[in-house]
């Protein structure tokens, strides 16, 4: 295969889709690797490290420029050590090179990042991507810095690890602090602030979902019944729901939209997105009942597993902008098109109420996005009659795009982003009740248990090929400790509370730092890179410190352990002062939520007897954040289960640190006593 290809590199032995679309470029690309660093060291050249993602856009084109050109790859393979990163693997290099782009430029980056870097590592500096001529430009201009003034790339790669290792500060904080409501009133007033109550989401553009923030002010809504934070996440997920960037045919959402108005997507589709979607739209319904959140549900659980699920029940990562060379041509349509599919009617009813015209609304064609002013009556329907007209037209169409050429798929398999599609699968099962969301989560478990979880109790990232690979990070760990202790909730098999505690034991022994008392991004088993970091705000995903102290909250309070409920404490102690003041804490937003947790003690919702699941579940279909569940047909290990179990009959218990109501058998009575 190899001698087809007029180059290949040392990139051809990985498995990352990222990667190997690299392998045949004529720049001598490395995989991250000792090898790399020592060749740089070796023979004394600056270091390139090149980092993107299998479904990036502009990664694509500045590849095709510049790194499929053998006079640009020349330079490069003269000049400089080169490497390719896949973010998505080494999440932990992709932060300290992104990072470096930020201090060197002042502003947010993204991808593709390319850094230059000394022999040893520590970047001097980085940017995003560049035409051509102005890269070529670039690589001369770090040429001649390395033979003439090699002191001033020093200089700066000294200032910039220092920024790098200071980057995300805060204060250990001693002694006993009240979180009260008041404070997460004026947090909830900052976050409404920013919110477009228009069109969803936060003002302005790009708009991009950020799932923690609408779980944020779903949780404010229910301490302070504030309208307000309900309207806010109910416009965005409606617009979001409407949009271009929800695939109105084949289910799912891309990744972000370029504009305001959620119309013109990002193409690409990743699985970290849409696991988290499931999860607000399933809390959202149970908080409105609206059916369309139910629909949107159906919809991305059904193109997740028919697109992005192996034979194993594992979740692959993401589908690529692009196909045949063009960003989105997958999924647009011209209206002649349209008319060539469908009859009269239904080509009249898809192109109104998908706003599909001759002129297109993006370069000359139609992006579908719902007009929500044309309604069945305004086309001289009934509901049932445009509904059935609808689905028909919508089937034609989906099968029809279908035969087209699809976008690329990154098919490894990442213990982190399975965790949260696993996690929205169990929500979904709470709103809705259908076992099949239950049955997709059992079996996505099973397979992160076969191939992520290692004997050693550690966890792999990576499963690509048959292959687990690259020691997991502290994501891969609180995600799926999140995950496994929500299946406890749902099906009360200790197994799943058994290995989410072992799981914590394991991150206390490899992440913690005992004297900032948070948790590093990497093991202590890791090569060390130029700086150990720790991940603390949060962003699209929630930050793997802020998920291990909900962890933390929570599994010390099914499990009695005083110790993990002080630790997720402390966390928040030393986090507060990063979100409470700041007009902005949207990127502290699961944070935010810990905190609401803090405000009054969570209850302990144990239901015992023969009925326990059906109970159980029939509490989890509300809306109920401050609630743990735990029990079983039996009393089981727990503590907090210990003597309850009652002969012939089905008790729930609503308890408050360790303290319960009397225990009632009607599921209402539970909830009015939860609530009231």
């Amino acid at each position: 295969m190899e001698n087809q290809h007029k180059h290949t590199n040392e990139l051809i032995h990985e498995s990352s889709p990222y990667l190997l679309q690299h392998a045949h470029n004529p720049v001598d690309w490395y995989p991250w690797s000792d090898e790399a660093l020592e060749k740089a060291k070796k023979e004394n050249k600056l270091l390139i490290i090149s980092i993107g993602y299998a479904a990036c856009h502009w990664c694509h084109v500045m590849e095709h420029e510049s790194f499929e050109d053998s006079l640009v790859a020349k330079v490069m393979n003269d000049n400089f050590v080169c490497i390719k990163v896949d973010r998505e693997e080494r999440p932990d290099v992709d932060d300290v090179y992104m990072t470096a782009c930020q201090l060197a430029s002042g502003r947010g980056c993204g991808w593709p990042l390319n850094a230059f870097a000394l022999p040893d590592g520590r970047p001097v500096w980085a940017g995003t991507y560049f035409p051509k001529e102005q890269w070529v430009n670039i690589l001369n201009q770090f040429k001649k810095l390395k033979e003439e003034q090699y002191e001033k790339l020093e200089e700066s790669a000294d200032k910039i690890t220092k920024g790098i290792e200071n980057f995300e500060t805060f204060n250990v904080v001693e002694g006993e602090h009240d979180f009260t409501i008041e404070t997460i009133q004026q947090i909830g007033n900052n976050f409404l602030r920013n919110i477009d109550f228009e069109e969803g989401g936060r003002k302005g553009a790009p708009k991009f979902p950020m799932p923690n923030n609408y779980e944020f002010l779903l949780q404010y809504y229910y301490l302070t019944k504030d309208q307000k934070a309900l309207e806010a996440v109910t416009t965005t997920l409606d617009k979001m729901a409407y949009g271009g960037i929800y695939d109105q045919l084949g289910g799912g959402f891309a990744r972000y939209s370029v504009d305001s108005i959620w119309l013109v997507p990002h193409f690409e589709k990743m699985l970290y997105d849409n696991g988290q979607l499931v999860s607000v739209y399933s809390n959202a319904y149970k908080v409105t009942h609206n059916p369309e959140y139910q629909r949107i549900v159906e919809e991305t659980t059904a193109f997740v597993e028919r697109e992005l699920m192996n034979q194993q029940y594992g979740f692959y990562s993401s589908l690529d902008a692009d196909s045949e060379g063009e960003e989105g041509k997958f999924y647009v349509w011209s209206q002649a098109e349209i008319d060539s599919i469908l009859t009269p009617d239904e080509s009249n009813l898809i192109n109104t109420h998908y706003s599909v015209s001759q002129r297109g609304n993006w370069e000359h064609t139609n992006i579908l996005n719902v007009n929500k002013s044309i309604t069945p009556g305004d086309l001289n329907m009934t509901d049932d009659e445009f509904n059935y007209i609808l689905t028909r037209a919508k089937e034609k169409l989906f099968a029809h795009r279908s035969k087209r050429i699809r976008p690329g798929l990154d098919d490894k398999i990442l213990t982190s982003w399975n965790a949260l599609m696993l996690k929205g699968y169990i929500d979904a099962y709470k709103a809705f009740g259908d076992d099949h969301y239950l049955e997709i989560a059992l079996k996505n478990a099973d397979f992160l248990i076969t191939n992520a979880l290692r004997k050693d109790g550690g966890l792999n990232r990576n499963f690509k090929d048959g292959k687990s690979s690259i020691n997991g990070f502290l994501d891969d760990y609180a995600t799926l400790i999140d995950a496994f202790t929500a299946l406890y909730e749902v099906t009360f098999d200790e197994d799943w509370l058994v290995r989410a505690k072992d799981l914590t034991d394991y991150v206390f022994e490899h992440f913690y730092n005992k004297d900032q008392k948070m948790f590093y991004y990497t093991s202590n088993l890791d090569p060390a890179l130029v700086a150990r970091k720790m991940e603390l705000s949060d962003n699209v995903i929630s930050s793997s410190n802020s998920i291990m102290a909900r962890n933390l909250h929570k599994l010390g309070t099914l499990t009695t352990n005083e110790d993990w409920i002080q630790a997720s404490e402390q966390m928040l102690k030393n986090m507060q002062e990063q979100f409470v003041a700041i007009a902005q804490p949207n990127f502290y937003s699961n944070w935010c939520q810990l905190y609401a947790s803090f405000i009054s003690s969570p209850y302990e919702v144990a239901v015992l007897g023969e009925d326990a699941n059906t109970k159980a579940l029939a509490l989890q279909k509300k809306y109920l954040p401050n609630s743990y569940f735990l029990g079983g047909k039996t009393e089981g290990s727990l503590e907090l289960l210990k003597d309850k179990l009652q002969e012939d009959r089905t008790m729930i218990y609503v308890c408050q640190n360790k303290v319960c109501k009397l225990p009632v058998e009607d599921v209402e009575r539970a909830v009015d006593l939860i609530i009231n």
